[in-house]
């Protein structure tokens, strides 16, 4: 039986919402998640939440007076000190919602730190993940765009403007016909090395008749997304790898501004766009060329100890995190 008290983990999503329980040691007691139905809205969704977590501790043989408190990570943008989710792209329902206010109320007004996702993700692997034995980290998650986190000595920097780590927007690419990233401005990271950008800089090759596998299994009806190019990658396409390993160097520039800013120990690598990681031959060439591109770009005091590394928790570590930064937050009110 898992050390008392337990710390509840929600990590919200455009498409699911993750939750589950750690012990005062970051142990997964136990996991869940539900469909975020965004069209509902905020309210519906986090009682829907109690529900989960209801049946979830009838399966534990616990109960909420083994909770000492709940984190919550949501996308953003947000207030943080507000608890108030602000115009998140992929929840348009949940537009300046009071999420940790509502959360509270829906689980007996316990409390509830709130967080942005990428925070919370970051401070799962520092907690109980790839980044547990580091005192410095910055995580990058690369999905459909590409967030961050960065924990230093414990602390998430959340900025001023609960906008500290939004990694996927620093400069890349300074030119004035740059990519142009999602958020509606050109040259940034998210533009050049998320999956969306992989897809939309492979579909412009292939429609300029590059030859490939890939045109085939288009024309045999398969979508074109990160998990066909990261298969027939695999399978020796020279174009579908030559489009992962430009991904890698996109990366290394933004690692490499990233370094010589915040210097970190520890560069881990999460999301789903991962191409196998560490398990497969390509998801170990890929991070072996991001190391490449970072130590021809930086101070050899900085790549020297350097580290890049896969995520451990996979898609756990928001909920795990937001549930540890709840833990955190309650020892310091109490150190106080």
């Amino acid at each position: 039986m898992a050390d008392t008290p337990i710390y509840v983990g929600v990590d919200v999503g455009g498409t699911y919402i993750k939750l589950g329980f750690v012990d005062d040691r970051g142990t997964i007691l136990s996991s869940n998640k539900l469909d975020t139905r965004p069209g509902n809205g905020p309210q519906v969704a986090l009682n829907e939440v109690r529900r989960c977590l209801d049946r979830e501790f009838a399966g534990l043989g616990r109960g909420w007076n083994n909770v000492r408190a709940i984190g919550l990570g949501t996308p953003g943008p947000m207030d943080i000190s507000r608890g108030i989710v602000l115009t998140p792209g992929n929840l348009p329902s949940w537009h300046h919602t009071p999420a940790r206010e509502i959360l509270s109320g829906a689980c007996n007004g316990m409390a509830v730190t709130f967080t942005n996702d990428a925070n919370a993700a970051a401070f799962g692997e520092y907690w109980a993940g790839a980044g547990r034995n580091a005192q410095s980290l910055l995580l990058l998650t690369l999905g459909t765009g590409v967030g961050g986190g960065i924990i230093v000595d414990g602390h998430c920097i959340e900025g001023a403007h609960s906008a500290g780590a939004e990694v996927g927007h620093i400069c890349i690419d300074r030119r004035p016909d740059a990519r142009l990233c999602t958020c509606g401005k050109r040259g940034h990271l998210e533009a050049y090395a998320s999956a969306k950008a992989l897809i939309d800089r492979t579909r412009e090759i292939l429609e300029s008749g590059a030859p490939s596998t890939l045109k085939r299994a288009i024309d045999d009806g398969h979508e074109l997304n990160g998990l066909l190019i990261y298969q027939q990658a695999q399978n020796g396409d020279p174009l579908a790898q030559r489009m992962i390993m430009e991904t890698a160097d996109y990366l290394a520039w933004g690692i490499a501004d990233l370094a010589h800013v915040v210097d970190p120990e520890l560069f881990i690598l999460g999301g789903a766009m991962n191409f196998g990681g560490s398990q497969t031959p390509l998801g170990r060439k890929f991070i072996e060329r991001i190391e490449q591109g970072v130590r021809r770009l930086t101070f050899p005091v900085i790549c020297e100890k350097l580290k890049i590394v896969y995520s451990q928790l996979g898609s756990d570590a928001g909920w795990v995190g937001a549930a540890g930064l709840a833990r955190r937050a309650m020892s310091l009110s109490q150190s106080k």
